[in-house]
């Protein structure tokens, strides 16, 4: 438990955005804690857009972290290939990478431990997190598909996690989306920055990260609606990345004015067309796979590559369009 006591200088501004200065902590946890009734301003409970004018006496206490225990989960995940130094999973959709508040269990890192019930030498791992330590260097999203590597050990997370840092890692991906781009092939290179009102979602931002995504078109459907907003048509894209942020192909392409299929967050609110319905099904997530992942293996120096088809809910859906699966080519 930790209990800080400061007083708010002049022109402080909103007490959350001091606090998380002030503290070196992100206003996401600020926020929470103000909720939770751990931040005082002069005594009383206060708000997170609450503004200082300064001289007020600001109490907060941070409680210490949950311990999180991680358990072995067997969730069906498919190991595509596992060495010494490391292992390459295929993510399904639907799943969370990391523990966090809202998912202490049932997630990607879960997975890997009940794949890897020992250590990379062949003994008994002492607990559970050591059989994944160091773990993970790179994320899909919960809704995202697709190859993932995981380090096993401390060398091969730094070469991994260099090599993730150098853009040299070959990543592609497929996605369907609304719409057919303007240009059958191109490079969207803009910046990609926290969504000035939504801090769940980004957004092109000036002054954001570089984010650069080369993508292709490789098919074209319509769903026979006149005069729909989004054409009538859709589009099957293969994305490269050059960079690796958050949510950058959802957004980037969001951004283009085709939005993926699926998306909850990106996408148009307005419902699927009729004409889609019985084919989308209950479609909950993007419909976004990486279908390829290269690296140079940090043990064996040797490019490597792994790929891995289209899931069934996302075949079905292109099966049902006409169009053909880019995964392999």
């Amino acid at each position: 438990m930790q209990h800080h006591s400061l007083v708010a200088p002049e022109g402080a501004g909103r007490v959350d955005a001091y606090l998380a200065a002030a503290l070196g902590i992100s206003r996401a946890r600020v926020q929470r804690l103000i909720e939770d009734g751990h931040v005082t301003v002069d005594g009383e409970l206060t708000r997170r857009k609450q503004k200082l004018r300064g001289g007020e006496a600001v109490e907060v206490t941070v409680p210490p972290p949950p311990t999180v225990t991680l358990e072995p989960q067997d969730l069906g995940v498919p190991m595509l290939h596992v060495d010494e130094a490391v292992i390459v999973v295929d993510k399904p959709a639907g799943l969370v990478v990391h523990p966090s508040r809202g998912h202490p269990d049932g997630t990607l890192v879960n997975a890997l431990l009940h794949l890897l019930p020992t250590q990379p030498d062949g003994e008994g791992a002492p607990d559970v997190e050591a059989r994944v330590r160091p773990g993970i260097v790179h994320r899909l999203d919960k809704g995202t598909s697709g190859v993932m590597v995981a380090a096993r050990t401390e060398d091969a997370q730094t070469a991994l996690a260099a090599q993730f840092a150098d853009h040299t890692v070959d990543r592609r991906y497929c996605a369907l989306v609304w719409g057919i781009p303007k240009l059958a092939s191109g490079t969207i290179d803009e910046p990609l920055g926290r969504h000035a009102k939504d801090r769940k979602r980004f957004a092109v931002r000036p002054g954001g990260k570089r984010a650069v995504t080369h993508y292709e078109v490789v098919g074209e459907a319509a769903f026979g609606v006149s005069g729909d907003a989004r054409g009538g048509r859709l589009s099957l894209i293969v994305c490269r990345l050059e960079t690796g942020r958050t949510h950058q192909i959802r957004v980037h392409l969001a951004h283009q004015g085709h939005p993926l299929v699926g998306d909850p967050l990106y996408g148009p609110k307005r419902g699927v067309p009729v004409p889609l319905r019985e084919l989308f099904g209950d479609l909950d997530h993007q419909l976004l796979h990486a279908f390829r992942l290269g690296f140079v293996h940090p043990q064996t120096k040797k490019r490597c590559r792994f790929t891995t088809p289209l899931p069934g809910d996302f075949q079905a859906i292109i099966d049902g369009l006409g169009l053909s699966s880019p995964v392999g080519a």
